[in-house]
């Protein structure tokens, strides 16, 4: 993946998630999100181009529901996966 400059901020977040990869389900954390993307960790390996449906528990007890995002780049337990 070539260098680019981020054009939005980070904001650090501490959220745990649950994925879903097909018939399969992970569990990991969220650590920080922008209005291009969310970074998180979890259970299940992703692969570059894999669509999944994400739920995020807040710290404040609300949750997040997103039907659909994309993986960007996946490096070990890490993965980028931008907002749709």
């Amino acid at each position: 993946m070539p260098f680019t400059l981020r054009l939005y901020q980070r904001f650090p977040i501490h959220g745990s998630v649950t994925y879903h990869a097909g018939l399969y389900q992970g569990q990991g954390t969220v650590w920080n999100f922008s209005c291009t993307g969310w970074r998180l960790s979890g259970d299940l390996p992703m692969r570059p181009g894999e669509t999944l449906s994400l739920t995020v528990a807040l710290p404040n007890a609300q949750r997040i529901d997103l039907p659909e995002a994309v993986v960007r780049w996946s490096r070990g337990p890490e993965h980028s996966l931008p907002p749709r």
